[in-house]
């Protein structure tokens, strides 16, 4: 039977209120069941970046956000206020509680973790990693902790229905391209359609391949350059830098 038709009949979704009903279905695949945060936005929080107010929120559930893994909802007009009347409720909760120092953490993020050579935050490092300037508006300290400790849980296995709406750096995608002359690069997924494929490898440069002058082709689903921190940094130094990105809003230059 097909996940959402589990959710649908689930006792949780039964005994829940409409909106409820309609967070467990549509959103919290994505979103996690208390809408903190997985592969999807936070949205346990009292400032939506793309949705400041409840027009703005209605439009990004009805009509997704192009370039990210948010796709449209069909939805009635009266499930869509339900719906947001329950999303903004999730986010009347009292912030997280961090152990670690946030000062602290971004030295440790700056220096010996040397994650601006790959990240962006504000104007600062690199662009092969995903720009992390409002990483703490998008993902819970749970999330940011399991992606320093083990990179791979965080990326997609596949894209399948939501592909058309995905791009990086959404969603993280290695390829590996060999051209007809044998030259071969490997990088992250930048753009693709039927015809061309945009990669940038790992020294930041960007590429723009047709397709047919490639002889292979390879999506390496899971596949990331950055390495996993679990035994590099220490329980302490981890708690310090979950802070730093947590506290990562948009206000940082």
């Amino acid at each position: 039977m097909p996940a959402l038709a589990v959710l649908l009949i689930s006792p949780v979704l039964l005994a829940a209120g409409t909106g409820e009903r309609l967070f467990l279905a549509h959103c919290a695949p994505c979103h996690g069941k208390s809408g903190d945060g997985g592969i999807g936005a936070n949205l346990a929080t009292p400032r939506l970046l793309h949705a400041p107010d409840d027009e703005a929120l209605r439009l990004v559930i009805v009509g997704g956000i192009a370039g990210t893994g948010m796709p449209p909802t069909r939805l009635t007009a009266s499930e869509q206020r339900d719906l947001v009347e329950y999303v903004r409720a999730l986010g009347r909760v009292e912030p997280e509680t961090l152990r670690g120092d946030a000062a602290r953490g971004e030295q440790i993020f700056r220096n010996e973790a040397k994650c601006l050579q790959c990240h962006a935050v504000g104007v600062s490092g690199g662009h092969v990693g995903s720009d992390l300037s409002t990483v703490g508006a998008r993902r819970n300290a749970a999330f940011l902790r399991q992606a320093i400790v083990d990179p791979k849980s965080a990326l997609t296995d596949k894209f399948i229905v939501y592909q058309r709406y995905i791009s990086f750096p959404g969603n993280f995608l290695q390829v590996r391209v060999v051209t007809a002359s044998g030259r071969r690069v490997v990088g992250a997924r930048i753009d693709e359609d039927a015809f061309s494929i945009q990669i940038r490898d790992y020294s930041g440069q960007l590429h723009s391949f047709w397709k047919s002058e490639l002889k292979e082709l390879h999506k390496d689903w899971g596949a990331t350059p950055m390495p996993a921190y679990k035994g590099v940094l220490s329980e302490a130094q981890l708690d310090d830098v979950v802070a730093y990105l947590a506290s990562l809003r948009g206000d940082r230059k």
